[in-house]
């Protein structure tokens, strides 16, 4: 089985930075579901609001941001650590939420693994 395990949320005032980690395990179970095979994202939910996605890499390295972290939030990925990071700056209350790291396994439609989540809050 696939295990994501999140960390590096925190407590953050407006403008600054964190940086989210996010490594799997367990994924040479099965040729399809190897990391450097699955796509990886970064999602949020907020309190009351759905999960949404916002940043992805996939497994030939293409990136797609939501289009309100553009240009603040850095995804990358270490295929040697099985890690995916999530570099976030001049963060914003409205950044809060919980994050949560997931792997499209190769082949795959959605993203059916997760991890548990981060807390991320920022306040003065």
């Amino acid at each position: 089985q696939v295990q994501l395990v999140e960390s590096g949320g925190g407590l953050v005032q407006p403008g600054g930075s964190l940086r989210l980690s996010c490594v799997a395990s367990g994924t040479g179970s099965t040729f399809a579901s190897s990391f450097h095979l699955s796509d990886m994202g970064w999602f949020r939910q907020a309190p009351g609001l759905e999960r949404e996605l916002v940043a992805s890499v996939t497994r030939m390295n293409r990136i797609n941001y939501a289009d309100s972290v553009k240009g603040r939030f850095t995804i990358s990925r270490d295929n040697a650590k099985n890690t995916t990071y999530l570099q976030m700056t001049s963060l914003k209350p409205e950044d809060t939420a919980v994050y949560y790291c997931g792997l499209r396994t190769w082949g795959g439609i959605d993203f059916g693994f997760w991890g548990q989540g981060t807390q991320v809050t920022v306040s003065s």
